[in-house]
């Protein structure tokens, strides 16, 4: 049985990918690394719960003497590294937990990973010749867009917050251990994703958590602000293509080619909310409020996908209207 240590699968897209991954891949072993931080929660995982396959380990990306002893007791194979810190507002208030995390926990992963696979630079043990670290980062390291183009592979990278610095240098990071190690590693630069299990405190279920409660919907600044919103299950579906098929030392790029302004979202949810859930006067629409923007707030993201199409046969199948619909539907259970 192939082993590989996924982390960070107890949060959002990992949640949604170890289940889903587990089902296809009978033959994999998942032993799934995760400190249980407010972002991560067991409650996600349990369609895994009593699963043989699933193994689950509370603890830190960050203590090197765990990830080592992961490594030897399980004989890991092979990487796909979710565990990061990743809301913007709160890498502005504590950048420190961000570059630690991100940034130093990358780190420990790649060097245990490299010492477990190899007898030295370019010399992978027998029988290790195919493991892979698979490094999920986002499109947020690009900067920001004007009012056309796209981010592709080859975009320079600006990142504008410390998230998306602490992300830039841990891509940095993966990239020097394929080049130096010859660690077979890959990277995919993600754009927004929404879905099920997503934490509380992002744009769409904050949306409807305030729509549902009767409070206000607050959105930042003019509402113009663009991102290209990706399905997670679609994301997850990517993550497994470029783990199988991608080519070692490359970075893909995976968008849901759904642009939207941040006012548009949250219209279209109340919309969808109104015929769902009517109120018995008005419509959601009212509750929405222009708040003060944050700070160093990037324009618009947007993302070509034509590589991993192209090259590795990958396609979003939802379109926003879809997605939309089946993760209003799933908060609507959430919080009712």
């Amino acid at each position: 049985m192939n082993t590989i240590l996924v982390t960070g699968g107890a949060g959002f897209i990992g949640s949604n990918f170890v289940p889903w991954f587990i089902q296809k891949y009978p033959d994999y072993r998942v032993v799934n690394l995760d400190l249980l931080t407010y972002a991560g929660s067991l409650d996600n995982l349990l369609e895994v719960s009593d699963n043989p396959n699933h193994i689950f380990i509370e603890g830190d990306i960050r203590d090197r003497e765990l990830v080592k002893s992961i490594f030897k007791e399980y004989d890991i194979r092979g990487i796909i590294h979710f565990a990061a810190e990743s809301h913007v507002d709160n890498s502005i208030k504590n950048p420190s937990v961000f570059i630690e995390t991100n940034i130093n926990g990358t780190f420990e992963l790649l060097n245990a990973a490299y010492r477990y696979w190899f007898t030295s630079p370019s010399k992978p043990k027998k029988g290790y010749e195919n493991c892979r670290f698979h490094h999920i980062s986002t499109d947020e390291v690009y900067g920001s867009l004007g009012e056309s183009g796209l981010f592709r592979e080859t975009t320079p990278y600006a990142p504008n917050s410390p998230y998306s610095a602490s992300k830039a240098s841990s891509d940095m990071l993966v990239r020097s251990y394929n080049e130096t190690y010859g660690l077979n590693t890959v990277i995919t630069n993600c754009s927004n994703n929404y879905g099920p299990k997503q934490h509380d405190e992002k744009l769409i279920p904050t949306i409807i958590r305030n729509a549902l409660n009767s409070n206000p919907i607050p959105i930042y600044g003019d509402g113009k602000n663009i991102r290209d919103w990706l399905y997670v299950l679609d994301h997850c579906k990517g993550i497994d293509i470029v783990y199988h098929k991608g080519k070692s030392g490359e970075t893909y790029n995976i968008g849901g080619k759904n642009e939207r302004t941040n006012i548009q979202i949250a219209t279209q949810i109340c919309e969808i909310l109104d015929e769902l859930i009517p109120k018995k006067d008005g419509s959601y629409k009212e509750q929405i409020t222009f708040v003060e923007d944050r700070a160093g707030h990037d324009r618009r993201y947007a993302i070509d996908a034509t590589k991993i199409e192209q090259n590795l046969g990958w396609k979003a199948k939802e379109t926003f209207d879809t997605g939309i619909i089946k993760t209003i539907k799933w908060y609507i259970d959430r919080y009712r």
